[in-house]
């Protein structure tokens, strides 16, 4: 039997009523009644928001919750299209979680920044947006290019957020052909309580999946650079003295003995301790560095094993100390040689019993560390003179690993400048290619003090000083320059600056024709003869460059 008019209000108004406790979304007098299009009364909506509650509190999971507010847009609204976007705060992306009435290629277009578009004004606001007519809207970017032309300019676009709080975690977009103003407002609100529902599941659904899954891939990312940075393959150098220290690494990194580092100040001992840490079975555990000459020696105690509150002057709370926090992990302690001998008997103690006391308590603390000490002093000598303990001494020095001068490397030299070249012409954004022939045989030639330090600090300043892409032997420190230019001239005055200059247009000329004096000669406008007269003054050898 057909339903009449009457009948189909009526029906209206008891379902409007029955549903009116559901809040935004006003019920439908009988004036209102009237005007409603075929099947599209909004109170036949709440059944399904109820059961869209019930699912999130029984199980949070976002993606039973989207089939169920698919069918409210899809069956009961009549949405034609519509998308549930989430908004990624640490990129700023905002991108198409789940959709409907796009393909799989208008849904990979639907990436917005914030602020960006309708999607991504509303994500920068929390407010929504309704549009009455999408060609009307010149801020519609149209970006999944799902729509055509004709009707589909005529469609309506809604855009609500979802909110947690003030925190905006995505939006829910919705288009449709709508002929009544009144039907449009209700569906913002309507969709507008939906995204209120499923905002908890969707604030679960970022902090499970998306923000935990970059965490993750940030954590990778940083392991496998730290393990770049240590490993063995990656301290720079070939030379035989370094080849053999490679080879102790790869010995004893496994294992976890107690290793002692020796070797001159600046030669790279700490990255040797990280390469032996980031390549044994505790890489996963801390890695902690502590200089013993870096602080006083009444520090130095509370710093290594902590204290407890009020145990001296300042203590106003407790404190975990160095071994603590390496527990499970190693200890690196720089400068061992620097230590009094108190705090050596204490350091005894630890490496045979792997137990301490904090400062101020009596409690013991077991830790389950790795010890690493180095130092640039002869240990020997300072147990000979009674400066350093022999029992100790011993218990160091089960593996000593000895780190060899600069001056002994050879070629490394060569390698390390071109490595520090890359790196600080990147830091300054110059663009330094190379080191020209003058300026490499001073780097041969000085003895390097301060080792691999002195040398990365000689280069970073040749970079900053380099005109043009080459480091010349005039942008090196001027210790440098004395070993190769005569000894008649003031070391930093202006007759030795002219001498670099000179000096490093002679060997570049000769290099550029394989030692061919007379084409050197000419390519500088000199003649034979005083070019012969220069070679002659800084005793370069023509013959070492053909």
């Amino acid at each position: 039997m057909p339903v009449s008019k009457k009948d189909e209000i009526k029906k209206c108004e008891e379902t409007a009523k029955a549903s009116a406790s559901f809040g935004t979304v006003k019920r439908c007098d009988a004036a209102e009644a009237n005007k409603c299009r075929s099947h599209e009364c909004r109170a036949r909506v709440f059944p399904f928001l109820y059961k869209l509650t019930n699912v999130i509190a029984e199980s949070s999971d976002l993606s039973h919750a989207l089939i169920i507010l698919r069918r409210i847009m899809k069956r009961e609204m009549k949405i034609i299209c519509g998308m549930i976007c989430l908004y990624h705060q640490k990129s700023g992306r905002i991108f198409i979680h789940e959709s409907f009435g796009l393909t799989g290629d208008e849904e990979s277009k639907g990436v917005y920044n914030i602020g960006e578009g309708i999607t991504g004004k509303v994500v920068e606001t929390g407010k929504a947006v309704m549009l009455t007519r999408v060609s009307e809207e010149p801020e519609f970017l149209h970006r999944t290019r799902s729509l055509k032309y004709g009707i589909d300019q005529e469609l309506s676009f809604i855009c609500v957020p979802i909110m947690r709080g003030r925190k905006v975690l995505g939006t829910i977009s919705a288009e449709r052909l709508y002929d009544s103003q009144k039907l449009l407002e209700q569906d913002v609100e309507l969709l507008s309580t939906c995204a209120g529902v499923i905002a908890p599941v969707v604030e679960l659904y970022l902090m499970e999946n998306v923000d935990k899954a970059n965490l993750e891939k940030e954590n990778r990312r940083l392991n496998d650079a730290l393990k770049r940075k240590f490993k063995p393959s990656n301290i720079i150098g070939h030379s035989k003295p370094m080849t053999d220290v490679y080879e102790y690494i790869g010995k004893v990194a496994p294992a976890k003995t107690t290793v002692l580092i020796l070797g001159e100040s600046g030669v790279g001992k700490e990255l040797v301790a990280g390469a032996i840490h980031y390549n044994s079975p505790i890489s996963a555990g801390p890695f902690i560095k502590f200089n013993c000459a870096a602080l006083p020696e009444s520090v130095i105690e509370s710093e290594l094993f902590g204290h407890e509150k009020g145990s001296f002057t300042g203590a106003v709370s407790h404190r975990t100390g160095r071994f603590e926090d390496a527990d499970g992990g190693t200890i690196f302690l720089d400068e061992v040689g620097e230590l009094s001998l108190s705090m050596q008997a204490k350091l005894l103690r630890v490496l045979q019993e792997k137990t301490f006391e904090r400062v101020g308590s009596n409690r013991p603390i077991k830790v389950d560390i790795r010890i690493i000490a180095a130092t640039n002093r002869n240990l020997e000598d300072m147990v000979t003179h009674g400066q350093f303990r022999e029992d100790l001494y011993y218990r160091l020095n089960i593996f000593p690993i000895v780190i060899p001068p600069l001056r002994e490397r050879g070629s490394d030299i060569i390698n390390l400048a071109d490595h520090f070249v890359a790196h600080y012409s990147r830091e300054n954004h110059k663009k330094v290619k190379r080191i020209s022939t003058p300026a490499l045989n001073m780097l041969m030639s000085y003895h390097w003090p301060g080792n691999v330090r002195e040398l990365e600090n000689a280069i970073e300043r040749a970079v900053i000083l380099s005109d043009d892409e080459v480091i010349h032997g005039y942008n090196l420190p001027p210790s440098l320059q004395t070993p190769v230019l005569t000894e008649n001239v003031e070391n930093g005055s202006l007759d030795a600056r002219l001498a670099a200059v000179e000096y490093e247009m002679l060997v570049e000329a000769l290099k550029a024709h394989s030692g061919n004096i007379t084409e050197a000669a000419e390519s500088l406008g000199v003649t034979r003869r005083v070019f012969g007269l220069r070679l002659e003054k800084y005793k370069i050898d023509y013959k070492n460059y053909r």
